[in-house]
């Protein structure tokens, strides 16, 4: 870990993605931003995503709604509303700004008008830098997870980066690599072109059970 300089700006942000670091803070309240570049790095094979039989059950009840983008603030306070978080002040005016321009992007899952699971992240070219994600009932960061998969996948994205690898996105088909493989992986997508807006909407909970009937 490396700490920040005196400030950062949202395009020292991308330049820091695009060299295959990231940032951090200690905790909420803190004032100082690490430069995070880890010797494993965790990320999900877009082809490979795990859909578990309760997962399939939890999407096909479509007791839920998933947009795209409509609540990218709400889902940012929601990773952030927890005991220990690494998102401080300035992170979280930083992914603000990421929003603003079209580099930073969101999934919510709702029920009955009240956000229940989301996920956002940075994307440059072809990757998407998974960020954080939360979940407010059963299951609704494995359904925001599920759905952001299938869209990456039909827009055109080559590498989700989750950058630390855990049990949670292990049990959901994300692997570890080393730092040169994922360097490699991350070269390749920055030079493809990829749309996270290309759809308006989110994929169909018939498309997401689909890719588990041909991956599985």
């Amino acid at each position: 870990m490396h700490p920040q300089a005196p400030s950062i700006t949202p395009e020292t942000l991308l330049r820091a993605y695009a060299a295959g670091i990231f940032p951090m803070a200690e905790t909420a309240e803190s004032d100082e931003i690490f430069w995070v570049d880890p010797r494993r790095r965790g990320v999900f094979p877009l082809e490979a995503f795990h859909i578990s039989k309760s997962l399939a059950r939890a999407i096909r009840r479509q007791d839920y709604e998933v947009t795209l983008d409509r609540d990218f603030e709400g889902v940012v306070r929601a990773c952030a509303d927890r005991e220990e978080t690494w998102i401080n002040g300035t992170i979280f005016s930083l992914y603000m700004a990421l929003y603003r321009r079209g580099n930073a992007h969101s999934i919510e899952v709702w029920r009955d008008g009240a956000l229940i699971g989301g996920v956002y992240g940075v994307t440059l070219g072809g990757a998407f830098f998974g960020e954080s994600m939360f979940s407010r009932a059963t299951g609704g960061s494995k359904i925001a997870l599920a759905y952001l998969v299938a869209h990456l996948s039909r827009c055109g994205f080559a590498l989700f980066d989750t950058q630390f690898l855990t049990p949670h996105l292990a049990s959901l088909g994300a692997v570890e690599i080393s730092r040169r493989a994922y360097h490699q992986k991350l070269q390749a997508a920055l030079e493809k072109q990829a749309d996270f807006r290309k759809f308006a909407a989110a994929p169909r909970a018939q498309d997401i059970l689909q890719r588990r009937t041909q991956t599985s």
